[in-house]
């Protein structure tokens, strides 16, 4: 999948559910990915929740958790707005409470990529998969990827009902 694709899948009805599968595949094809998984942060409500994820069973969606505002993550991703890698399985293990079950998926790196609309964090795309698979490199085309995810963030944060 394309970004052209995955455009033209934004702009279709059934969204946010139909932008994001596209999402997922354009990642795929643009950086790979053994998970994919897309975070929204309500910080008005102090609530965090997974609401797209490429592997359901193992990672699914819904459900809310509190925001941790002293985490590594917090601080980096959400308030300083810049992306976190961890590059290999100690990292991994530092940074995730549940590292047994992604390291069990084959992932040992991961890029944790904030979606950002006006100098506010909305969410996270979070790639995860072989060690070493992500780098500062792939950046530019990443930051499009999160810049094509506000709209969809911003209808899921607005909810269904003011659309």
């Amino acid at each position: 999948m394309t970004l052209d694709d995955l455009a033209l899948a934004l702009a279709s009805p059934g969204q946010p559910q139909l932008g994001l599968a596209a999402m997922e595949a354009a990642l795929a094809s643009a950086v790979g990915h053994r998970l994919f998984t897309v975070l929204v942060l309500d910080e008005a409500r102090g609530l965090n929740r997974r609401y797209h994820s490429s592997r359901p069973v193992e990672y699914p969606v819904g459900g809310y958790k509190p925001v941790q505002r002293g985490s590594e993550y917090y601080r980096q991703v959400v308030e300083a707005g810049q992306p976190r890698f961890c590059r290999n399985r100690e990292e991994i293990i530092q940074a995730f409470p549940d590292h047994e079950l992604i390291l069990s998926l084959g992932c040992e790196s991961c890029v944790n990529l904030p979606i950002r609309w006006n100098g506010r964090t909305l969410g996270a795309l979070n790639l995860l998969h072989a060690a070493g698979h992500y780098s500062e490199t792939q950046l530019p085309v990443l930051r499009v990827f999160a810049a094509l995810a506000v709209a969809p963030l911003q209808w899921i944060l607005d909810g269904p009902e003011t659309q």
